[in-house]
């Protein structure tokens, strides 16, 4: 645990009890502060009860003495409109922060020659892959990496930050939108497209949160920036403007520049020090499929090439890296069909790069839609043989996939896997693809939810398959 002494002796709100917001209140009262902590889910609240939460219901006291809120990034913090929770800490004058504002402030509080180093990582699609990846390059060369934030366990809940460690946090838009000083030594845009923009007003909201990474680091620090998109290659120009160009490192799956890190077909190249030369082998990198994650490579390669470590040991480390679950993680090969697990993708740009990297596509998506739809999918829908749909949004993809592609209404993942199983049957080669293309929260918790699901699901039919077989 991180202890926070910046409010100690105040009295701090913590809403919101899942695993950040446990976290922030412990390590706020591990730190003086007197902490009121409340969820509006029984479940949540007997759950931060057990890990010994003490419980306030912020709905019933007077918030005359509350000095902060510290809310989960799950709960409006602006839009549609602010959380009643937020707007009672803004009658009182409350700030509302959330977990990495206080991981920064204990940072600010160390001697600079002892902080740690900070590596944040933001941007649309590849945030864990990247961030992961990161922290594996940095473990394999002999550092001692916490990868925190987005991915893993909360930030609040690691070892307090010693000098000579390495923070790696993936930072989605909802977590900066609650952070006001956190200044990386290292930070990472890897690309933009419409997401979540019912949370920031539109997509200018939404890429707004994504730059305030970048202006929190001032005129320091290194900036990573992926140049792929035209949104986030005008960024890049705006920076070189701002900013000394040894700050400014453009990253690319497919476009070649003279200082930066690429990739090119099935190479990555290195054009920071000196000329360019090809560094990893994609090849060589079975985890890492696709030219997304040429992008996610290239981000990752850049980034610890700026902390100092070599290329080569670089690459050798990329190579061993052994992926992520819920991100194309194939999880059984029945006679040649592989069944893979991407449930991370939550929105069709995600799923697109999942579907590029295969053909005789078995696809099961659906889910709570997100509001830019399927569109983005047409030219790839070719390499689908047929789409199973579930949850909320079978109805709207059916509606979006007809003529195009064949499809199934399934309802739920259980019957999805069953049919898209016996369609491929007898079809090596081809690939079960669970890549929803929208999010979980219909019919589960989580994206991990629902990708455990889908794992659990897939190997209980194999064995079954594989009984019935023996039986014969």
């Amino acid at each position: 645990m991180i202890p926070i002494h910046s409010y100690k002796g105040r009295r701090v709100a913590v809403f919101g009890l899942g695993r950040t917001g446990i976290a922030a209140a412990k390590a706020l009262e591990a730190g003086g502060a007197e902490v009121s902590s409340w969820d509006d889910s029984e479940t949540a609240r007997a759950n931060a009860e057990a890990a010994g939460v003490h419980l306030d219901d912020l709905n019933r006291r007077d918030w005359g003495d509350i000095a902060a809120l510290i809310l989960s990034p799950g709960i409006p913090l602006t839009h549609p409109k602010p959380h009643r929770m937020v707007e009672l800490a803004q009658s009182v004058g409350a700030p509302v922060i959330g977990d990495i504002e206080l991981f920064a402030r204990t940072l600010a509080e160390m001697p600079e020659h002892r902080r740690p180093k900070i590596i944040g990582v933001t941007g649309t699609n590849g945030k864990s892959t990247t961030s992961a990846l990161i922290g594996h390059i940095l473990r394999e060369t002999g550092r001692n990496a916490i990868v925190a934030g987005n991915i893993g366990d909360a930030i609040l809940a690691q070892d307090p930050p010693r000098p000579g460690s390495y923070y790696v946090l993936e930072l989605s838009s909802y977590q900066i939108d609650l952070t006001e000083t956190l200044e990386c030594d290292v930070a990472v845009l890897l690309n933009i497209s419409p997401d979540h923009l019912d949370r920031h007003g539109g997509f200018d909201g939404y890429f707004a949160a994504k730059k305030r990474l970048f202006d929190m680091q001032g005129n320091r620090g290194i900036a990573i920036i992926g140049i792929d998109d035209d949104e986030t290659n005008a960024f890049y120009s705006s920076l070189r403007q701002r900013r000394r160009e040894e700050q400014i490192i453009p990253i690319s799956a497919g476009r070649v520049f003279a200082r930066g890190v690429y990739a090119l077909g099935d190479r990555v190249y290195d054009a920071l020090d000196s000329a360019s030369h090809p560094l990893v082998d994609l090849n060589k990198a079975q985890a890492l499929p696709g030219r997304h994650n040429a992008q996610n490579v290239a981000a990752a390669l850049a980034a610890v090439r700026m902390l100092g470590i070599g290329g080569r040991a670089a690459a050798d480390a990329i190579a061993s890296f052994g992926g992520l679950s819920h991100r194309q993680e194939v999880v059984a090969n029945e006679a040649g069909v592989r069944f893979v697990n991407d449930s991370k993708a939550t929105n069709a740009e995600a799923a697109l790069q999942a579907i590029n990297c295969y053909s005789d596509i078995y696809w099961i998506a659906g889910g709570r839609a997100k509001e830019d739809g399927l569109e983005v999918l047409e030219p790839s829908l070719h390499r689908i043989r047929k789409a199973y749909l579930i949850g909320e949004a079978q109805d709207q993809f059916a509606t979006e996939l007809d003529g195009k592609v064949g499809w199934q209404k399934c309802g739920d993942l259980a019957n999805a896997l069953a049919a898209a199983r016996a369609d491929s049957a007898g079809s090596p080669g081809s690939v079960v693809l669970l890549s929803p293309a929208a999010a979980s929260f219909d019919q589960f918790k989580s994206f991990e939810e629902r990708g455990e699901a889908f794992t659990r699901l897939v190997l209980d039919q194999s064995a079954t398959v594989v009984a019935a077989g023996g039986a014969g």
